[in-house]
């Protein structure tokens, strides 16, 4: 038998794990150590949702809250005197998956 996996869907992207991953995903409001349960199944143990399979959940831990590397993004004018310089750190969040 493979691997038990699921698809689940959190900050608006999908993501497929199965026991043991560890994925980064959009910033949630928990800090490192807590349990967070994902309740929007797509797929698990081979059963498809519409749009969710009811009943399924994958649970995990927080184990680190962070920012990427800065993206710098510039803009600029020919002849005209302008740009624009800015930079963004998209905030996330690493999840230790443990229970599929």
């Amino acid at each position: 038998m493979a691997n038990k996996y699921a698809v689940i869907e959190t900050g608006g992207k999908q993501y497929r794990v199965e026991a043991g991953d560890a994925i980064f995903v959009e910033k949630l409001e928990a800090n490192e150590g807590d349990k967070v349960t994902f309740d929007k199944v797509l797929l698990a143990s081979g059963k498809f949702g519409d749009p969710y399979v009811s009943g399924a959940a994958v649970t995990g831990t927080v184990a680190k809250q962070g920012k990427e590397k800065k993206v710098v993004t510039f803009k600029y004018k020919a002849k005209k005197h302008g740009h624009v310089k800015k930079g963004h750190r998209q905030p996330y969040t690493k999840v230790m998956i443990e229970n599929v």
